[in-house]
């Protein structure tokens, strides 16, 4: 990997120049945006040179005047007359111009059919692509696909599900034009695992660490991802709006929503009329439930362009943080009228007929989004969830599995997975998600309760006391816990106690029992059997109990500082993470 730290940032800056020129000849505009908006983040200065309009070469000169009428009826989405013109011209720019716009042309139609019947869509037509994947694969063999042609190659195979083929050419592509980022992007869709990644032969420039942290944000790598962002804005790109949203992300993928918040906050206020990312930052604020951010950034992007994927998601959060589930599904729809392949609103919009029970449409929206993108974990933990209420364990078990490859550090998943095998009886796998979830760090607080059940369900007395001793210690360390819990683990430990005959630990937690109404009758049963053992042991005076123990708080859960819960902790028990 190229040391980003000793960068030659004038060289840099004139590289991005020149890519976004080569890429704005081609009409790769989402290219040629990338390279303009680095190169406008370094405050640094070029030679005129490295301005200058290079000269026409003699291969563009000699279809100089079909590639000018090309490109402007591509400017106007003309796509099949833009590649009319150039049919048959021979030069790279020129042929590259034909290509790309009959793939155009055909994706065009297909978005059109698409958008008429979302989520009813039948068998596509692939034959324009079939076509010109053998056109552009005699090219190749010819030789004659320079580093944008290869791209365009790699692109067809890819919508043609040839992954393998994909991979090899979008490789040689970026060998060959390594700054043209669109073809980094291809590339980085296809990598499935971190092994991948690192058999790949990339060129060993700058460009490559960006790609690379891309990959990582895809494959849950956040942590790593987050250093070579860093390490960039340390070396000269604290201004590149690209690379704090991509910070950004990575803290909304990590669940880090606070800074996360703040980094869309700032860039915000860098780029007031920035639409691209907004439905993430929309993400983040209804998980905060910060109603009147959501609602001014939902205005604010309406007025910048309502005819916008994101737009129609922002909307839909909006809309759906005020429980107008019906109307957040309208601007879902929206926006995949706009985009059927818009992975954010299929998945919110399995969320939202979620919230209505309508099970089957949830399904439905959850597939598409699978179909969109395999890797997107929130699809597949919706499809569990959803036959989870259905009452169809081995189907949620499925899908909550493969939820769990794609975030094997996401607790949730471990949990969905602990209790879907706790529903078929396989409890001793039960019992390893709860362990795991706890280990990682539970989000949801409720792994180490569940594993103390398990362990009494499977009769482990010792590991069943010392887990529900570690919820109760973890519980008051928090400061939060439920009443129904909390009094569960408090007579366990009760009767564990007293079965040992370890009597000054079950009067404690029996005392603990009576402050909560779910099992204070049990506790007066627990403190006359205590009362009883004591007085027949020799030298103890027996305990006198009066109705005083109805008088204990119900509504809440007070610690007694006569009676600390370091007290009674069991000297000899260890729980087994």
């Amino acid at each position: 990997m190229a040391d980003i730290s000793s960068l030659d940032l004038t060289r840099v800056k004139e590289d991005l120049i020149n890519a976004h020129r080569e890429c704005s000849k081609r009409r790769l505009l989402h290219g040629a945006k990338w390279a303009a908006e680095l190169s406008s983040a370094l405050n640094v200065t070029v030679s005129p040179h490295a301005l200058a309009v290079k000269a026409v070469n003699e291969d563009q000169y000699q279809d100089f005047d079909k590639v000018t009428l090309s490109t402007a009826y591509f400017d106007l989405k003309e796509y099949d007359r833009a590649a009319n013109v150039v049919e048959g011209a021979t030069s790279p720019l020129a042929s590259f111009l034909h290509m790309y716009s009959r793939y155009l042309a055909d994706i065009t139609r297909q978005l059109d059919n698409a958008s008429d019947s979302i989520g009813h869509s039948g068998p596509v037509d692939n034959g324009c692509l079939k076509t010109l994947r053998m056109e552009l694969s005699a090219k190749h063999v010819n030789k004659q696909l320079d580093g944008f042609g290869l791209y365009l190659y790699g692109v067809v195979l890819k919508k043609l599900d040839l992954s393998k083929s994909a991979v090899d050419v979008l490789v040689e592509a970026v060998n060959r034009e390594p700054l043209h980022w669109g073809a980094w992007q291809e590339l980085g869709l296809l990598i499935t695992d971190r092994e991948m990644l690192l058999s790949l032969s990339l060129p060993n420039l700058w460009v490559r660490s960006l790609f690379l942290a891309q990959v990582y944000l895809e494959l849950q790598l956040h942590e790593e991802a987050l250093e070579i962002y860093q390490a960039f804005m340390d070396a000269g790109f604290s201004r590149s709006n690209f690379i704090i949203a991509q910070i950004a992300i990575a803290h909304h993928n990590m669940r880090d929503v606070d800074q996360a918040v703040a980094a869309f906050s700032e860039l915000e206020k860098i780029d007031p009329y920035r639409l691209e990312n907004m439905d993430i930052y929309s993400n983040l604020l209804y998980v905060k439930e910060m109603r009147a951010d959501l609602a001014h950034l939902a205005h604010r992007c309406c007025n910048i362009n309502k005819y916008r994927v994101e737009t129609c998601c922002v909307i839909g959060n909006y809309y759906s943080l005020r429980t107008q589930h019906e109307k957040a599904i309208m601007y879902f729809q929206r926006a995949l009228r706009l985009n059927p392949h818009y992975l954010s609103a299929w998945t919110l919009m399995g969320h939202e007929f979620m919230e209505m029970k309508n099970t089957s449409a949830a399904i439905q929206a959850y597939r598409q989004a699978i179909e969109v993108n395999k890797r997107d974990y929130r699809a597949w933990y919706g499809l569990g969830q959803t036959y989870e209420i259905l009452k169809m364990p081995f189907y949620s078990l499925y899908y909550y599995r493969q939820a769990h490859l794609l975030k094997p550090n996401d607790s949730r998943m471990l949990m969905a997975l602990g209790e879907c095998y706790e529903k078929l009886d396989r409890l001793q796998e039960s019992k390893k998600c709860f362990r795991k979830a706890h280990s990682i760090g539970d989000v949801e607080g409720g792994a180490l309760f569940k594993l103390a059940k398990l362990y009494e369900r499977l009769s482990e007395e010792e590991q069943a006391a010392s887990a529900f001793t570690e919820y109760i210690v973890e519980t008051e360390r928090k400061g939060t816990h439920s009443h129904e819990e909390m009094s569960q683990a408090y007579r366990y430990l009760a009767n564990y106690y007293l079965a040992r005959r370890q009597l000054d630990d079950a009067y404690a937690t029996a005392q603990k029992c009576a402050e909560f109404t779910e099992t204070r009758e049990d506790a007066k049963v627990l403190l006359q059997q205590i009362q009883a053992l004591r007085s027949h042991s020799e030298g103890l005076t027996p305990i006198h109990l009066d109705d005083s123990i109805e008088s204990l708080p119900t509504d809440c859960y007070r610690p007694s500082d006569s009676h600390s819960f370091g007290r009674v902790t069991p000297v000899n028990l260890t729980f087994t993470p």
